[in-house]
């Protein structure tokens, strides 16, 4: 764990170090998003080799549905009545204009 905090740590320090220069700046993003498609091409390999997800993929397939839309009907609800109590103008704030 500790290994983690040090490098994530490094980063940081780097990257308040070089956040002026731009041309730093789009290599990083280039390197991030391959580093993110290495990573999540691994993932894939080791769910590939894993027998038991292989499987109960139809079972996985369902909860993950299942939880998704879940999130997503909460999500809308959530942004539905946060949007009603801070965007929208309640009866009592309008001010008649006469």
């Amino acid at each position: 764990m500790i290994e983690v905090l040090v490098t994530m740590s490094a980063g940081m320090v780097i990257g308040y170090l070089i956040h002026h220069k731009k041309t730093l700046l789009k290599i990083n993003e280039k390197l991030t998003m391959y580093a993110v498609y290495v990573l999540l091409f691994l993932l894939g390999i080791n769910i590939g080799l894993n027998e038991q997800i292989i499987n109960n993929i139809h079972t996985l397939g369902l909860d993950a549905a299942l939880i998704t839309i879940g999130a997503l009907l909460g999500s809308l609800i959530c942004a539905y009545y946060t949007y009603k109590l801070f965007f929208t103008e309640k009866p009592s704030d309008k001010n008649p204009s006469s």
